[in-house]
């Protein structure tokens, strides 16, 4: 699974082998300029989301529920079923584990709609969480993690996203669990990947993440492509 945030590249991924396409809420960073994802909107995650999928007509696309949308189950309720009907993606995904986000997602399957949850890091909540860190490094933490991970899956999500999730941790997950896991910076031992398709392919002014090795650096090959471009029409 690889992150997409617009139709041109949704068009070249629908090309490919890919076996999802998440429209993320991190479009927010690498798009729109904010700091952290709490800025995005449901709003944005509409637009987003909805011209993904019609570059992509052909893969399997989720799209992320934003900070601030699912607040309580009745607006979890109402915002899911607007970004679902709006975008026509296949399915959505919310951080977090707490009671009415377990319940939120026990509703949003039974009127239809599929859910992939996501633990670990939550970027959404990452000030509550004290910031960017591997989460499941000790015993108590870890307990909890697994305990998530199958509540989130009894509740009836198809798929479970482990961002920073160490890795240790993330393999007894995806042993106990009979739905897919899909790691980020969460090692190998789980049933999938996803990363940031601008952090893999450099498409950004700063060194992505850690746990991604960008395999080109597009974003000097644009800026050399275009000074080159100044040059000759100046000349």
């Amino acid at each position: 699974m690889l992150t997409c945030y617009d139709y041109q590249s949704a068009l070249m991924l629908n090309e490919t082998d890919l076996d999802m396409i998440l429209v993320g809420d991190s479009l927010g960073n690498v798009v729109l300029g904010y700091e952290t994802t709490v800025s995005v909107t449901l709003n944005d995650m509409q637009t987003f989301g909805a011209a993904v999928k019609r570059g992509a007509k052909d893969k399997f696309v989720v799209v992320d529920l934003p900070f601030g949308s699912y607040n309580t189950l009745e607006q979890g309720l109402e915002s899911g079923a607007k970004l679902f009907r709006t975008t026509q993606a296949e399915a959505l995904k919310l951080e977090g584990a707490f009671p009415y986000q377990i319940e939120l997602i026990e509703r949003l399957t039974q009127i239809g709609i599929p859910v992939m949850g996501h633990i670990g890091l939550t970027p959404q909540s990452v000030h509550q969480q004290g910031g960017y860190y591997v989460h499941g490094k000790t015993h108590s933490s870890s307990e909890q993690l697994i305990e998530n991970a199958k509540r989130l899956e009894q509740a009836g999500a198809f798929a479970l996203v482990l961002e920073c999730v160490e890795k240790n941790t993330s393999s007894i997950i995806t042993k106990e669990l009979s739905i897919p896991t899909i790691g980020i910076g969460s090692g190998q031992d789980v049933d999938g990947q996803v990363l940031v398709l601008n952090d893999l392919l450099g498409l950004g002014q700063d060194k992505g993440p850690g746990f991604c090795t960008p395999i080109a650096n597009f974003y000097e090959a644009k800026r050399e492509l275009i000074q080159n471009y100044l040059k000759e029409a100046r000349d």
